[in-house]
């Protein structure tokens, strides 16, 4: 087994009262994919923002490389060598797909330190990701799977050790799915550690050697993805329900 790089020790959020996440701990491995699913509710996006710091939790520690986090803030994060992308795509609009880019490359563990060095992380990155052919296209014209790439393109920029994917296939069809799964598995075979929030089943089989599953913001399983999808608590409680919504 390899050695953690994020470990979430009993870690609890509570809203006004609501108990969105309780006592949840897990480890996430060095150099492995990591996978997070449950339900819409279950507490899963909450989990993120509070290891990604963007919600303190309101008990529990989180360690990254063995050093406690728990209070760090998210801007601070790219220089620890994490990062993240998000579940509604935040692109610079306005820019272009290289802009873009390049206006990441200025931070994280190894932040560009003028113009060209800038450009040239930018192009490697770009060349890497798929998105060279458009480097001057503006991201708001993107459609998108081209527009989650540019999300991970700009993650990429900052150099992490670490990196956080919030449903990165949502909206996409089979082709595109498939895509993206290849891209991830390249950015972890680069060195990068990746853990990831996924409904698309077929990322999580293809992509994670090990899955956590929240329900009602506990955790109920843990396990390779075969061991939860056979979970007999974790086909009623999740695979039930999607199935039931597929249905509908």
């Amino acid at each position: 087994m390899s050695e953690p790089i994020i470990e979430v020790k009993h870690i609890t959020k509570r809203f006004k009262g609501l108990t969105a996440v309780n006592d949840v701990s897990f480890e996430v491995e060095k150099g492995k994919i990591t996978g997070m699913i449950g339900p819409n509710g279950a507490g899963k996006s909450t989990t993120f923002n509070m290891i990604c710091g963007y919600y303190p939790p309101t008990e529990g520690e989180i360690f990254y490389k063995g050093k406690n986090i728990t209070n760090k803030h998210a801007y601070e994060y790219t220089k620890m060598g994490i990062a993240r992308t998000f579940q509604i795509m935040k692109p610079l609009k306005n820019l272009t797909i290289l802009d873009n880019v390049v206006a990441s490359s200025y931070f994280g563990t190894d932040p560009a330190k003028n113009e060209r060095q800038a450009r040239e992380k930018a192009y490697e990155i770009l060349e890497f990701t798929g998105l060279y052919a458009k480097r001057n296209d503006l991201s708001k014209d993107l459609g998108t799977p081209d527009q989650k790439r540019l999300e991970m393109a700009r993650a990429l920029a900052t150099k992490p050790e670490m990196l956080f994917l919030d449903e990165n296939m949502a909206g996409l069809n089979p082709a595109e799915t498939e895509d993206a799964i290849n891209l991830i598995r390249k950015i972890n075979d680069s060195g990068v550690t990746i853990f990831l929030i996924e409904h698309i089943m077929q990322a999580v089989v293809s992509l994670c050697e090990k899955v956590i599953v929240l329900h009602h913001g506990e955790k109920i399983a843990v396990g390779t993805p075969e061991e939860v999808m056979n979970d007999p608590y974790v086909m009623e409680v999740y695979l039930g329900k999607k199935k039931e919504a597929d249905n509908a």
